[in-house]
């Protein structure tokens, strides 16, 4: 009677509800449902006093931006077909996943021998375009330290996904200039 009433009670459930569960790390919050990230997330960084921020709140269901946090910084963005100006956006592009999960890929390098040798360290600056649909293309290094770090910086920087939600000007999607850096240390 028993395994009977408790056949009945699983086989009532919903579907969503024994596939869910939540992740909680310093970087992310949100639901995980069969392994891949659905609902609303939220996504975090931390100030210089150390305090944890949200940075975005994205809807992994809709694949809608629901909040961003401000940036007051210029990009240069494509205003009308072949203007490009800098100017200040009502949104910023960002990767979806935030600031965090961008960061995944650029610890992705691999020191080139020859920087090794001469001991070149520093940072390499690639910059591309976020276009309005979120794709990346025009990848160019705009700062390097020469070594072979340049050709390394703009490897890593085209394996980031095209994950990104467009930047905007007024309520319009416009393609966005966005610079990418990278740290080369030496241990």
């Amino acid at each position: 009677m028993f395994r009977l009433l408790l056949v009945f009670l699983l086989s009532s459930l919903p579907l969503w509800a024994t596939a869910q569960r939540q992740r909680n790390t310093n970087w992310e919050s949100g639901t995980l449902e069969k392994g891949e990230k659905v609902g609303e997330w939220q996504y975090y960084s931390y100030s210089a006093l150390g305090e944890r921020v949200i940075t975005q709140r994205y809807d992994h269901t809709t694949r809608k931006l629901v909040y961003a946090r401000p940036d007051d910084k210029s990009y240069r963005a494509e205003t009308a077909p072949g203007q490009w100006q800098s100017t200040q956006l009502a949104q910023a592009p960002w990767f979806i996943g935030g600031h965090e999960a961008l960061a995944a890929y650029t610890s992705k390098l691999k020191y080139p021998p020859a920087a090794e040798a001469r001991n070149v360290q520093g940072r390499v600056v690639v910059e591309f375009v976020v276009d309005t649909l979120g794709h990346l293309s025009n990848y160019k290094v705009v700062q390097g330290i020469g070594s072979g770090c340049d050709e390394e910086a703009l490897r890593v920087a085209r394996t980031v996904p095209n994950e990104w939600v467009p930047g905007r000007v007024g309520s319009q999607a416009v393609p966005v200039v966005y610079e990418l850096p990278f740290t080369f240390r030496l241990k």
